[in-house]
C-alpha cells in the first residue's frame, strides 16, 4: 500500500533566496485576496459566481497590467496554486464542511506552493524556481523519492520550513493480541486500560510566567517601531517553542501506543464544544485531545492496527465496568466511587478506560449501532 505522506524540514536561506520569498509570500497574498475580492464583487452584482477557470483568467489580465508588474517577478506556480486553494475553500463552504473563505493577513503564517515543474530535486538538493543556489535544509531524515510536491512556508517566528510530498511505502507491524482503551483527561493526558497513566506535563503552565513577561514588554512598546517588532517575534517564538514541545509529546504518546496494542479504543469527543468551558478551556486546549486521536489514527492505518471511536454520549464514567450500572450523576471532582450494586471501588479515569475498550470491541463485534446490552462487562473483576 502506498500512502502520501509530507515530510517536513526546517531551512535557512541566504539574502538573495530571502529577498525572492518575501517576493513570492506577497504576490500569493495579493493574488488571493484580488481574486477574493473580485469572486465577492462580481457576485453581489450580477449573482454569478466565478469558478476556478474564470479567476484564472482574472489572474492573467492582472499580470498585464502595469501597475501589478510585480507579479512577474516570481514564479507563477505559486500564483496558480493559491487560486486552486482558494476554489478548495469555497467548494467546502459550500458543501457545508468550512466556513466562507477570508481574506489573507502578512501577519499570519505565510506560505507558497510550488509543484515539479517549478523546483528541481536532484542529488539531495532542492533548488526553487529563479533561485540560483539550492536551499540550505536540514535534513533530518532521507526523503524516500523525489516529492511531487512542496511547500515553502514561514511562521510569525521568523523560521523556514520546506515540506516535501511524497509517496512512500508504510511498514505494517507485527501482529499481537493486545487491546487498550485510553480515557483522555486533564491530570493525565489519558489513562489506558491497562493501568497506563500518561502524566501531563502542561507545557503552556510551564512557560506562563515567561509569557506574560514578554506579553508586557509587548504591550508597552509603540506601534510601527522595530522594538515592538521585536518584542512581537520573541513572543511568537516562545507559543513556537510551546506548540513543538507539545507536539512532540503527542507523538511520543502516540506511537507508544500504536507500536504495543493491536487495537486502540477512543471516545469521539467534541473538542470544540468542551473548549467553550469558561474555567478549563486553556488547559483543554493545551491537552490537545483531538491531535493525539488524529495521530492515533493515522498512524494506526499506516502501521496496520486497528483504530476504533465509539459515540461520545457513552456513560463510559458512569458505568461501572463490573456489574454494568450506570449511576444517575458523576461530578468532575469525585475521582473515586464505590458501586452501589457490586461494592467494587473504582477508580474514575480506570473505569472510563476500560468501559472505553469494551465498548470499541463491542463497535467491533456488532458494528456502530451498538447497545448498551451488547458491551460487556469484565468478569475478572466482578464479584
Amino acid at each position: 500500500m502506498t500512502v502520501k505522506r509530507a515530510y517536513k524540514y526546517r531551512f535557512y536561506p541566504d539574502a538573495e533566496q530571502e529577498v525572492l520569498l518575501t517576493k513570492t509570500f506577497g504576490c500569493v497574498r495579493f493574488v488571493y485576496n484580488a481574486i477574493l475580492r473580485y469572486r465577492m464583487d462580481v457576485y453581489q452584482q450580477d449573482q454569478v459566481k466565478i469558478n476556478y477557470s474564470g479567476a484564472s483568467a482574472k489572474l492573467t489580465e492582472l499580470k498585464v497590467t502595469p501597475d501589478l508588474s510585480f507579479l512577474k517577478e516570481v514564479s507563477s506556480v505559486p500564483l496558480q496554486q493559491c487560486l486552486r486553494h482558494q476554489q478548495r475553500a469555497f467548494t467546502n463552504f459550500f458543501e457545508g464542511r468550512a466556513k466562507y473563505p477570508v481574506f489573507k493577513s502578512r501577519k499570519h503564517k505565510q506560505s507558497a506552493e510550488f509543484t515539479y515543474r517549478a523546483f528541481t530535486y536532484k542529488n539531495g538538493q532542492l533548488t526553487l524556481a529563479k533561485c540560483k543556489n539550492p536551499l540550505d535544509i536540514r535534513w533530518s531524515r532521507k526523503l524516500p523519492c523525489a516529492p511531487s510536491t512542496i511547500t515553502v512556508s514561514k511562521d510569525r517566528a521568523g523560521r523556514y520550513f520546506v515540506s516535501c510530498l511524497c509517496e512512500f511505502e508504510p511498514l505494517l507491524l507485527p501482529v499481537t493480541d493486545k487491546k487498550v482503551g485510553i480515557d483522555v483527561g486533564m491530570k493525565d493526558l489519558f489513562v489506558s486500560s491497562d493501568e497506563f497513566r500518561s502524566g501531563n506535563p502542561r507545557h503552556t503552565a510551564k512557560y506562563e510566567v515567561k509569557l506574560a513577561i514578554l506579553q508586557r514588554r509587548l504591550a508597552k512598546k509603540t506601534l510601527g517601531g522595530r522594538n515592538r517588532a521585536k518584542a512581537k517575534r520573541k513572543v511568537a517564538r516562545l507559543h513556537a517553542k510551546i506548540a513543538d514541545c507539545r507536539q512532540d509529546h503527542l507523538h511520543k504518546l502516540s506511537r507508544k501506543l500504536i507500536n504495543e496494542n493491536q487495537v486502540v479504543c477512543a471516545e469521539n469527543l467534541a473538542v470544540k464544544n468542551l473548549i467553550k468551558h469558561p474555567t478549563l478551556a486553556k488547559s483543554i486546549a493545551d491537552a490537545s485531545w483531538g491531535e493525539l486521536t488524529r495521530q492515533i489514527e493515522y498512524k494506526a492505518n499506516w502501521a496496520g492496527r486497528v483504530y476504533v471511536e465509539i459515540d461520545r454520549f457513552f456513560p463510559s464514567t458512569k458505568r461501572c465496568h463490573c456489574c454494568g450500572l450506570v449511576t444517575q450523576s458523576m461530578p468532575l471532582n469525585v475521582r473515586s466511587w464505590e458501586c452501589p450494586q457490586c461494592g467494587t471501588n473504582h477508580d474514575r479515569d480506570l473505569n472510563a478506560a476500560k468501559n472505553v475498550l469494551a465498548a470499541g470491541l463491542a463497535v467491533l463485534a456488532f458494528g456502530e449501532n451498538v447497545s448498551d446490552d451488547d458491551i460487556p462487562i469484565s468478569p475478572s473483576d466482578s464479584r
